[in-house]
């Protein structure tokens, strides 16, 4: 039976997925199409149309063939109402497709075993069509109410509501009465419709939103200057129709007496304008003196070098050698870390200005609707095993409950493994979800994470007056209690049915077998083990079983809106709403929830996170399309619900066009008090960060980022001319330009950006570098104009006029989902951009120090955003092993940056010359492990000689050596100052920099050669030693151990200076002339090694308490009794006595 194909509703529609080896061979390619189809438990199609439902149904294959139908009368483009009934089966179906298949949009009946209660929500429960031979839903509103066209309340679905108006002479088949009103949208008038403005006649969607970019600049014109001026307002004009809100005088138009001058209204130019962010600088109390101590540092260390190179130990060359070459490197690497310091900066946001710039009545925009830029946040998640779906779905939850508008929010979770327990994990949160985010927002609640939430150790009800929100937290809680329960349940639920269902295939295999052999014997029939979804079909994903096309590394990409996008309007919740709790006067809205498994088949490089991330970027630019990307690590939850909105300041401020991310902190929980390893690395966070701050911007740290997607694009920043010497460059600009870009590097181009209206973008080369989806590359340039600043002042360029984002968004249909599912196939990117120029960029596994490094080559900003109150928060592994793996892994990155073309040395002219040295430190960190581990040994050496680094201990070494840790404590303070971080975490700073540069480290420097000589990758693998017992002691992870080859290098540095210590001491007290000063120095650089190795030494032994005192005791006699057993062996040429009087026994 063949089933209808919905044929794309757009103009310009990528190629297929199904069409890709057409495309390949240069044919041209073929508009996708999408069929709804319902997959039985045969594995066949059983198509959902309509017209088929009388004739044959699921008796034979699925067939497939696209409808292309004429827009005659009867095949008008869908009014805003059916619009909405196509977009609730759009956000019921789960779409599959990819490299050469055909996508399907199956019809889920249930997504999770639970009922779905909430009207956005995929799988939401509806009362079923009565009429015989269907069983579609019956229509209904945002709220889930049925709409019952005929008085005698008979229930009809849409498609036999249309059959009946249009060929069953309007009669109602329950009453057989005529319907009084045979227009759809009549009889949905007590649907309390969206305002949408109607658009022009022969317009696609597409140009309506590039109209916003287009619109009348006449009136927007200076009277004097003849300049585009985007201060001012829009009007209306006569054959136009304007998207914005025309301020109405009563001739029509303001004027001054002149046809063309127009007056600005005297409340625009009486209200002062308000910054939304401001700089706050460090005192010059604390940064003066910083500054003086970096310089007088340096210059000393320039004196003791010279010093040290004028001044050998001619008794020991190799030791002087070695010691001054590691001095020399030290003071390099010190410098290229102090330099980006000069300039920190602290900032601080106006909430209460964003609020009253874009969300407060105004003349531009009457009702006060939010003109808020729309966000897209993603969230990565690849192993549910390793990464736990109870997490990931906390995560979600306090997205979907931030505090910013709904209608603007839409959340990405992408399950790169494709397993069905993210995906049900999911639905489980989009369910619970309609209990938690209207409680959150009734209430005020912060932290909008559940988890942390119920268990926080303040008072939950402090500054709480509303009467009912004991009975309503009471009640939140024991649902969350059986939501956990759930989640938790999920793997055993999944087993169980898949096994019911696998014994049920094996059953009618069997009697299949025995009706078509009769008496023969029966042969054993083996069923391919499937995973099961809840709706009885097979899971398209991974399996637990794997099999061909459903295995990790190889399955069909899948899209699932688990909840459509919000109304337009706030919809106000009753006391029925809720079910648990009173949701009157609250907004129940939820933002759309979608979930993204791309497809990966084997032969091609997925390239990882930045992979994921990359198919992100193209399904949501086709689906939301949110100017800007938030995006988050699966255990990286929303801990201050306005996060984004403190962010958003930075970005509609002026110059904030030019800002290509603004990145937050990263606060952990679950750390130990002490923070053994510097887990926190506020050192890092507080101090470098803020440092860059004051240069072109931070760095990208990975997750808690927002980005301009146009940044992400590859784009230039606005106002950007290319660099050229010589006074010609201004007389021939784009000349110049042009040449510039075409002769620069490909790692340094980008497109460029029109610096006014009058520019556009220039999308001329965008199939070669976005890919061949038309629908995404018409998508840049409104996201591009969403993301500009408002144009409130004369003085912020390149801005937007106020009002331009009130408008209600674009519904979602069949041919967008589709459109979606080819971007994300796993050939979508050959032969383009995508990795190398656009998007994140692969090659390292630190993608994310490249990503941000490509930004701020093409000339952008960044901006750290430190908030009061944590912006997020997330987990942060207190093992050991496990932070010794985590810091192998970005020191790696580094090598490979270093080793590439990624390389600051490289750098265009664009950066500049202290954000240069900052990212070429981040390259060159881990080479200072060779030199590190060297001058650790060296005190060993030194003892075991009896000879040190210099020749004697005198005054200038001395002197030397005091004013350099004195400046070097000096500096710490003030840095702890401005940084605003405590002395102990500097400290924990400190020692971990030389346990990780001892061990992870010299690691990654030997693997990185390896890899880039060679092209050998290794890895390190750890295995369990031993662990903790006690499942309830919070920080139980903390003293597991697990042996890693990475712990050689600590553990014998350990074990050589202890037992040099004691082979100093024997052989100092058997010389007949004693060599104090040679001990102390040996001796003190012996305890300063051993003092940065303490936390490591503490992590070996395991539990507190249990040994660690008595095997540092042993420890140390061992080694004392080893050295005296080998000085009494090989004593000192010609003595025998130690001290010159005691006679060794």
């Amino acid at each position: 039976m063949a089933s209808k194909s919905f044929k794309a509703s757009r103009s310009n529609l990528s190629t297929a997925s199904s069409d890709v080896l057409e495309s390949h061979n240069g044919k041209p390619p073929l508009p996708p199409h999408v069929t709804f189809a319902r997959r039985t438990s045969s594995g066949r199609y059983v198509s959902y149309s309509r017209d088929d439902l009388d004739s044959e149904l699921g008796s034979v294959d699925f067939v497939n063939y696209t409808v292309h139908m004429p827009p005659t009368p009867d095949n008008q483009p869908m009014d805003p109402i059916s619009q909405r009934v196509e977009e609730q089966y759009v956000s019921s179906s789960l779409f599959t497709g990819g490299f050469n298949s055909i996508t399907r949009a199956h019809l889920m009946d249930k997504v999770i075993e639970s009922e779905a209660t909430h009207p956005q929500m995929a799988g939401a429960k509806g009362s079923s069509c009565a009429v015989p031979g269907c069983d579609g839903n019956v229509m209904s509103d945002e709220r889930g109410n049925d709409i019952l066209p005929c008085e005698c309340d008979f229930k009809i679905c849409r498609d036999c509501y249309l059959d009946v108006i249009k060929t069953g002479d309007g009669i109602c088949p329950g009453c057989k009465e005529p319907y009084k009103t045979t227009d759809l949208d009549e009889a949905m008038e007590n649907v309390r419709a969206l305002p949408q403005l109607p658009p022009p006649s022969g317009m696609s969607r597409m140009e309506r939103r590039l109209s916003l970019m287009k619109s009348t600049k006449l009136a927007l014109m200076r009277s004097q200057t003849g300049d585009f001026d985007h201060n001012r307002w829009l009007f209306e004009t006569k054959g136009t129709y304007g998207y914005g809100n025309a301020i109405w005088p009563k001739e029509g138009r303001f004027e001054n007496g002149k046809d063309d001058d127009f007056v600005e209204p005297t409340e625009l130019v009486n209200k002062p304008w308000r910054p939304l962010t401001r700089k706050l600088k460090i005192p010059a109390a604390i940064l003066s003196p910083y500054r003086l101590l970096i310089v007088i540092r340096m210059v000393v260390l320039g004196f003791f070098l010279m010093w040290r190179i004028q001044n050998p130990n001619n008794d020991a060359v190799w030791l002087w050698g070695m010691s001054v070459v590691c001095e020399l490197w030290f003071t390099f690497s010190w410098i290229l870390d102090q330099l980006p310091k000069l300039c920190p900066v602290n900032r601080a946001t106006d909430l209460n200005v964003l609020k009253e710039k874009f969300e407060m009545p105004s003349l531009s925009n009457p009702t006060g609707k939010s003109d808020l830029p729309g966000i897209d946040i993603f969230v990565s998640t690849a192993d549910p095993e390793k990464e736990p779906p109870l997490v990931t779905a906390n995560t979600i939850l306090s997205i979907l409950s931030a505090d910013y508008p709904v209608e603007k929010l839409a959340c990405y979770v992408s399950d790169d493994g494709g397993a069905l327990l993210t995906f049900e994990a999911m639905a489980e949160a989009a369910s619970f979800a309609n209990i938690w985010v209207p409680f959150c927002r009734k209430h005020n609640i912060e932290p909008r994470n559940p988890e942390t939430y119920f268990n926080l150790q303040k008072d939950p009800y402090k500054n709480k007056v509303r009467q009912d929100f004991v009975k309503d937290r009471r009640r939140v809680k024991r649902e969350y209690d059986e939501f956990k329960v759930r989640i938790n349940s999920l793997p055993d639920s999944i087993r169980r049915r898949s096994d019911a269902y696998h014994a049920r295939e094996e059953l009618k295999a069997m009697k299949e077998q025995r009706q078509t052999k009769g008496d023969e014997p029966v042969e054993v029939i083996k069923v391919k083990k499937a995973t099961w979804m809840a709706d009885g079909t097979h899971w398209p994903g991974t399996w637990q079983n794997p099999a061909s096309e459903h295995s990790k590394g190889d399955h069909a990409g899948i899209i699932q809106v688990m909840l459509k996008p919000p109304s337009d309007e706030p919809l106000q919740g009753t006391a029925e709403d809720g079910g648990v709790i009173d949701l009157t006067d609250v907004d129940i809205r939820l933002p759309m929830l979608v979930y993204v498994s791309r497809e990966k088949r084997p032969g091609y490089d997925h390239n990882k996170k930045a992979g994921a991330m990359n198919a992100l970027v193209r399904a949501s630019a086709i689906m939301s399309n949110g100017p800007f990307i938030l995006n988050l690590d699966c255990d990286h939850y929303i801990y201050n619900s306005q996060a984004m909105r403190e962010g958003m300041c930075f970005m509609m401020d002026r110059g904030g066009d030019r800002l290509c991310y603004v990145q937050f902190p990263q606060r952990f929980e679950g750390i130990d008090p002490s923070d053994r390893y510097a887990n926190r690395n506020t050192v890092f966070f507080d101090g470098n960060m803020r440092a860059l701050d004051g240069l072109q911007g931070p760095v990208y740290v990975g997750t808690g980022c927002l980005f301009r997607r146009v940044a992400l694009y590859g784009f230039d920043p606005p106002r950007s001319k290319e660099r050229s010497p010589g006074w010609c460059s201004r007389c021939f600009g784009r000349r110049r330009k042009h040449v510039t870009v075409a002769s620069s590097p490909d790692e340094n181009r980008a497109l460029r950006m029109g610096d006014s209206d009058d520019e556009e973008m220039n999308l001329s080369l965008s199939p070669k570098i976005f890919g061949n989806s038309n629908l995404l590359m018409d998508s840049i340039p409104v996201a591009e104009f969403q993301g500009r600043p408002l144009a409130d002042h004369p003085a912020v360029k390149n801005g937007r006029p106020p009002g331009a984002l009130t408008l209600p968004r674009d519904l979602l249909d069949a041919s967008t989902v589709a459109e979606a599912i080819s971007v994300i196939s796993c050939w979508y990117e050959d032969k383009t951009e995508w990795g190398q120029r656009v998007g994140w960029i692969y090659g390292s596994v630190t993608e994310d120090v490249v990503t941000g490094y490509r930004m701020h080559n093409r000339g952008w900003k960044s901006v750290y955003c430190v908030t009061k109150r944590d912006a997020f928060r997330g987990t942060a592994p207190i093992n050991l092993t496990d932070r010794l793996h985590q810091v192998l892994r970005w020191a790696t990155g580094s090598v490979e940056i270093f080793f590439s073309r990624n390389n600051a040395l490289l750098a265009s002219s664009k950066m500049k010359v202290l954000q240069r040295i900052a990212y070429l430190n981040v390259g060159i960190y881990p080479f200072t492990s060779v030199f590190l581990i060297v001058y650790c040994f060296l005190p060993a050496l030194s003892l075991f000689s009896g000879q040190f680094i210099v020749q004697t201990l005198n005054v200038a070494f001395l002197v030397y050596l005091l004013i350099i840790t004195v400046t070097l404590c000096l500096l710490a303070v003030l840095e702890v100052k401005w940084a605003g971080i405590e002395l102990e975490e500097w400290w924990r700073n400190e020692q971990f920099w030389l346990i990780g540069g001892t061990s992870a480290h010299l690691a990654a420097v030997f693997q990185g050669l390896l890899k880039v000589i060679a092209g050998v990758e290794i890895s390190f693998t750890l295995t369990s030693k031993s662990g903790g017992d006690d499942d309830d002691d919070e920080f139980a992870d903390l003293y597991l151990v697990k042996w890693t080859s990475l712990m050689i290098p600590p553990i014998t540095i350990m074990m050589v200076n202890l037992i040099a210590i004691a082979v100093g001491f024997s052989r100092t007290i058997y010389s007949a002339i004693p060599q104090w000063s040679r001990l102390l120095g040996g001796v003190f650089f012996s305890f300063w090694v051993l003092a940065h190795l303490y936390p490591f030494a503490k992590g070996l032994m395991g539990r507190r308490g249990r040994t660690p005192t008595i095997v540092f005791v042993w420890s140390g006699l061992i080694a004392i009794i080893i050295s005296l057993l080998w000085v009494a062996i090989n004593p000192p040429a010609g003595s025998n006595q130690i001290g010159g009087s005691f006679q060794f026994p």
